[in-house]
C-alpha cells in the first residue's frame, strides 16, 4: 500500500468516526483543499501540492514530547542570545504559553511548566460548533488579558490559525511575543509582526 493510499484510508477512517474535515486536517497536518481530495478523490483532480507530517513516533511517547518541548525553549532562548529576536531581551520575554487546541497543548503545558509560565489553551475557530465560527480562549485555564505570550503548535499548514491568534489575543490586551511551532510547511517568517521559531522548516522542490 502506498503512503498515499494510507493517507486515504486515515482520512476516511477519522470521517467514519465523526471527525470533521477541519479536524482530519488537524489530525493529519494537512490543508483543507487536500482532506477534501483525500475524501472525494474527484476522476481527473490534480492532488494539492502538500506535505504530510507524521509524528507520532514522538507525539505518542510522553518522555519525547518533553524532549521536544525543551528543544523548543532552547531554539527561542538561543536566537534570544544570538540577537536573532529584533525585540530586546526584555521584550522578548513572556509570562503566558497559548497552546493550540489539540496539538499544541501537550507541548504548551511542558514549556509552561519548564519556564515556570501560565498556560492558556486556544480553540481555534474552525474547531466551533456554532454557525457563527470564532476562537476562543479556554476557561478552565489561564486568561490572556494583559499577558505576554509565545504562541504553540505542532504544524503551519497554511498559517491561518495563527492569524487568528495573534488577533485574538491583541484584541484582548495581550502581547504575542513569539510563535514556537516543530514544523513549518509554509517558510512563515513571521505572522502580523510576530516572529516565528520552528525547529524545521519544510520546503517542497518540484
Amino acid at each position: 500500500m502506498s503512503s498515499l493510499d494510507e493517507l486515504i484510508n486515515k482520512a476516511q477512517l477519522l470521517l467514519s468516526e465523526g471527525h470533521s474535515q477541519e479536524q482530519i486536517a488537524d489530525e493529519l497536518s494537512l490543508s483543507m483543499e487536500t482532506v477534501t481530495w483525500l475524501l472525494t478523490q474527484q476522476p481527473g483532480a490534480e492532488a494539492p501540492k502538500d506535505v504530510h507530517i507524521d509524528w507520532t513516533a514522538v507525539s505518542s511517547d510522553a518522555e519525547l514530547i518533553d524532549m521536544t518541548a525543551r528543544m523548543l525553549i532552547r531554539r527561542y532562548f538561543s536566537a534570544v542570545e544570538r540577537g536573532d529576536v529584533t525585540a530586546g531581551s526584555e521584550e522578548a520575554e513572556f509570562d503566558t504559553v497559548v497552546g493550540i487546541s489539540l496539538s499544541g497543548v501537550p507541548l504548551a503545558t511542558l514549556i509552561a511548566e519548564e519556564t515556570g509560565s501560565r498556560l492558556a489553551i486556544y480553540h481555534p475557530a474552525k474547531h466551533s460548533p456554532a454557525e457563527k465560527k470564532i476562537g476562543s480562549v479556554s476557561g478552565s485555564f489561564a486568561g490572556v488579558d494583559g499577558k505576554s505570550c509565545v504562541i504553540v503548535d505542532d504544524v503551519i499548514t497554511t498559517g491561518k490559525t495563527l492569524h487568528e491568534v495573534v488577533d485574538y489575543l491583541r484584541a484582548h490586551g495581550a502581547r504575542p511575543v513569539a510563535i514556537w511551532v516543530l514544523f513549518d510547511k509554509r517558510d512563515v517568517r513571521t505572522v502580523e509582526g510576530v516572529p516565528v521559531f520552528p525547529l524545521c522548516r519544510i520546503s517542497r522542490i518540484d
